[in-house]
């Protein structure tokens, strides 16, 4: 694409782009912590960072997309909508937890419980419902190297 060619997806406003770029940085920032302290996911705010960038710094973007730690879940699930096997026990065991602690030690009436139950049931039946691992073809995983604008 030519330098002068409108990018429609990217954010004119000056501001708003250096407050998207910390705020992807912000999500690598609580990715990074997620790495090393039990219970607190990475994927997902490394998804957040790749959309954040998408929005505000290419250059960011493609750090991200091509980073040999965190590019490959971010390319998956983007592309193929992949939740690895890990991560879907790790969430749904997480929901599972918090929903039975909140029922049983912190909730007075059946009003909480219920709207938790409505919010965390289609949750973890989406991501059980994903595929845990990339398509493959002619045995290697599809993993183009350039970002995807989201």
């Amino acid at each position: 694409m030519r330098r002068d060619a409108k990018d429609t997806t990217k954010i004119s406003n000056c501001t708003l782009r250096w407050g998207l770029a910390a705020f992807g940085w912000l999500n690598v920032g609580l990715g990074i912590v997620g790495i090393v302290v039990p219970g607190l996911p990475t994927t997902v705010f490394l998804l957040i960072a790749a959309w954040a960038f998408s929005k505000s710094s290419e250059r960011f973007q493609r750090w991200l997309w091509n980073h040999p730690r965190f590019g490959p879940p971010i390319r998956d699930c983007h592309q193929h909508r992949v939740i690895p096997r890990r991560s879907k026990i790790l969430a749904t065991t997480m929901m599972t937890t918090s929903f039975l602690f909140v029922t049983l030690v912190i909730a007075e009436s059946w009003v909480l419980p219920a709207v938790l139950a409505l919010v965390m049931v289609p949750a973890a039946l989406y991501i059980l419902t994903r595929a845990s691992t990339p398509p493959a073809l002619d045995g290697r995983h599809l993993r183009p190297l350039s970002p995807i604008i989201f």
